[in-house]
């Protein structure tokens, strides 16, 4: 297709999903770029997919955009609206699509740019079957986005959780107790695993490897054996665990079982995912945007913007739905961790 400049196009960016640092760094590069190379006029699409079903949008100029590189959250509001779950309707299918797919030609869009994570890439992917002009932008600071090797989002929440983890050896050693920290990561332990290593954890749980309750407790005890003082336990909230209780509770629960160590846990929760993006996801969030206009401009639709081998890049969105980014069990950071005397539970 040809590429369409300075003919006064129309694409629409919404934000999907869960909130992240380095949403706005992106919806600022996608404006930017769109409105001061290619001459397009930007529309604003409130509250993720919500927005594209009740039609709530505004025109986004560079005045709109100035600003905004630091700051968390996104400007454009976020709802984690599933247009494709089905409903109460007679057929058993939900008629919010039709409703996007009415409301995106009404507003006269050439192409739309969806920032989110694994949800709404594959919406994304969905809406482009349909046969509207779609590009995702992967965020999340889980890193599990299938398709690409890093998200915006990730580096940012490693920072925050690795500087809790240091906040928390200083507690643990003045009181000599075991120190559990639960971080976020439903199904990929990303998270757990990089800022577990950079804050120095001496277990790391992970939902890609099952642990054992006995091997956890038995290494604990003997690194008190050692005058080890104390110990401080990284764990994904994914991981093997009962349900109606966090990853945190049950872990320092069975530790305190059966070794009898002192033993206090911290849930990080939302902090995880507040607060101003690090330089590396401003830098990456505004590489994403800046080559999502280039793929809208070319015409080259129905892909998901990635970094693969530090190239910015891009898949198709209809390879990377119901698949996961998770950590692989021989992950070099795992393997060099182990020989380090660090405990996955395992073994």
């Amino acid at each position: 297709m040809a590429k369409f400049k300075n003919i006064n196009k129309r694409i629409g960016i919404l934000t999907a999903g869960g909130d992240c640092p380095g949403i706005n760094a992106a919806i600022r590069s996608v404006g930017k770029t769109a409105i001061s190379d290619y001459g397009m006029e930007i529309l604003g699409i409130s509250s993720g997919f919500l927005g594209l079903i009740e039609k709530d949008f505004s025109i986004l100029d560079e005045n709109h955009l100035s600003g905004i590189l630091t700051l968390g959250g996104t400007i454009l509001g976020t709802s984690r609206e599933k247009p494709y779950k089905k409903n109460e309707t007679a057929n058993g299918k939900s008629e919010k699509p039709k409703l996007i797919k009415k409301h995106y030609h009404e507003m006269n869009l050439d192409g739309l740019v969806c920032i989110g994570g694994n949800g709404t890439m594959r919406t994304a992917a969905l809406l482009a079957e349909e046969g509207l002009n779609i590009i995702g932008l992967p965020k999340t600071i889980d890193n599990d986005v299938w398709g690409t090797d890093v998200t915006f989002g990730f580096d940012s929440a490693v920072w925050i959780a690795t500087d809790a983890i240091d906040r928390l050896h200083t507690t643990a050693n003045s009181h000599k107790r075991i120190m559990v920290i639960e971080l976020m990561g439903h199904h990929a332990g990303w998270l757990a695993l990089y800022s577990g290593i950079a804050g120095g954890g001496d277990v790391i749980l992970i939902p890609e490897i099952d642990y054992k309750e006995e091997v956890v407790a038995k290494y604990l005890l003997k690194r008190a054996m050692n005058k080890k003082s104390y110990s401080i336990v990284v764990v994904a909230e994914g991981i093997n665990k009962p349900k109606g209780i966090s990853a945190a509770h049950h872990v320092s629960q069975f530790i305190q079982k059966y070794t009898g160590l002192e033993t206090r846990e911290t849930i990080l929760g939302y902090i995880q995912r507040g607060g101003s993006p690090s330089p590396m996801d401003r830098i990456l969030a505004t590489r994403y945007g800046a080559h999502a206009v280039e793929l809208m401009a070319s015409g080259n639709f129905g892909q998901m913007v990635a970094s693969i081998n530090g190239k910015i890049t891009s898949v198709p969105l209809k390879d990377v739905g119901n698949k996961l980014n998770i950590v692989p069990q021989d992950h070099p950071l795992i393997k060099k961790s182990r020989k380090m005397g660090i405990s996955f539970g395992d073994k």
